[in-house]
């Protein structure tokens, strides 16, 4: 969107407008992911199964299967189980962290899924070797430009931005700060961004920023498609934006990711796992990688009491601070249409603002 300064015969300038669509802003996106709207759902533990998934992609968007910390066979039958209903494109989500998650990279790559996104940690140049030698795109999250370059390097094929406002395992720096250090700054492949988004209106202005699309998590977990259970989704609609808080680290022995939540009684819990675990490391009784194992098998524990059973007491509510923005539990189709109805309509006020009568 510009607005060109010409000259007519008289040297009087004039204005010529050229008027962005919402089409125009995300081609590059859709073009990359193969769908008719570049809105990723990010994978969720115990959430992105292939029924949410495939429903995802066969209205448009793009579906992420998580693969988290389940047993390879497991993901094997859900990625069949996905390709089974839905002819469009879709992702395997692999935490590089997670136990399985070498095993996890050969299910993908022998059930040639279109895209695998990595999460966790950063991959390494043989793991994108083999992803990329099956056929598959990769994208993987990025914290800094110069972990942006190095990925963009080792041939990463596009990058997602994640803000500390999104649910689940967190980094330490907001959407605002990323957009600056990198989305500004690297054009060389498309990159999407996420956390804190819940609005069309919020889209179109990271579009207009140069995004090629957004990531959504706590957006769509308030839809029918969405098999949490109903305690869950109930949660979701009273809390507020500032309940969803980020867990702290106590002590410096565990390292551990902070993951954002729901206030509950669980994470008064995962603070007393914490002191226990670095009691445990100070008197060298545990490793440092079964500490870590220990945390990470709380979380999953926890996400998946609350996701199927409804314990909303002592299970993990994983939200991101856009959960003070949605409210209703709607159809998919519907909640997607909304979002690009509001998208459209800011792009009009926009413009409006920009090329006034």
């Amino acid at each position: 969107m510009y607005d060109r300064i010409l000259l007519n015969g008289d040297g009087v300038s004039q204005r010529k407008k050229k008027m962005s669509t919402l089409e125009s802003l995300w081609q590059r996106g859709k073009k990359f992911l193969g769908v008719n709207y570049p809105i990723i759902a990010g994978a969720m533990t115990w959430i992105s199964d292939s029924h949410f998934v495939s429903a995802v992609s066969n209205e448009g968007a793009f579906g992420c299967l998580a693969a988290g910390n389940i047993e390879p066979p497991l993901l094997d039958e859900e990625i069949k189980r996905t390709q089974a209903l839905t002819q469009k494109p879709f992702a395997v989500n692999l935490i590089t962290i997670a136990p399985y998650y070498r095993e996890h990279l050969r299910v993908a790559i022998n059930n040639r899924v279109p895209f695998i996104v990595f999460a966790g940690s950063y991959p390494r140049h043989p793991e994108i070797k083999m992803a990329k030698e099956s056929g598959a795109k990769v994208l993987s999250f990025a914290s800094t430009e110069a972990v942006a370059k190095r990925l963009i390097y080792t041939g990463i094929d596009a990058l997602i931005l994640e803000g500390s406002e999104a649910g689940g395992h967190v980094g330490h720096v907001s959407l605002g700060i990323l957009l600056q250090q990198i989305l500004f700054k690297i054009d060389e492949v498309p990159i999407f961004v996420a956390g804190g988004i819940a609005t069309g209106s919020f889209m179109t202005h990271l579009l207009l920023m140069g995004a090629a699309g957004i990531q959504l998590g706590t957006f769509f977990v308030l839809t029918d498609e969405c098999g949490a259970h109903p305690k869950f989704k109930e949660a979701f609609i009273r809390a507020k934006a500032r309940d969803a808080v980020a867990t702290p680290q106590i002590g410096s022995e565990l390292k551990v990711v902070s993951v954002r939540a729901l206030r509950n009684k669980g994470s008064e819990q995962f603070k007393e796992l914490q002191i226990e675990l670095v009691q445990k490391r100070k008197k060298g009784e545990i490793s440092h990688g079964d500490a870590q194992y220990e945390v990470e098998k709380f979380w999953m524990g926890a996400l998946r009491h609350a996701v199927q059973e409804g314990d909303i007491e002592f299970g993990s509510l994983m939200a991101g601070q856009s959960v003070g923005l949605v409210n209703q539990i709607r159809p998919l189709r519907d909640a997607l249409s909304n979002l690009i109805n509001d998208a459209e309509t800011e792009l009009a006020r926009i413009q409006e603002k920009l090329f006034p009568e």
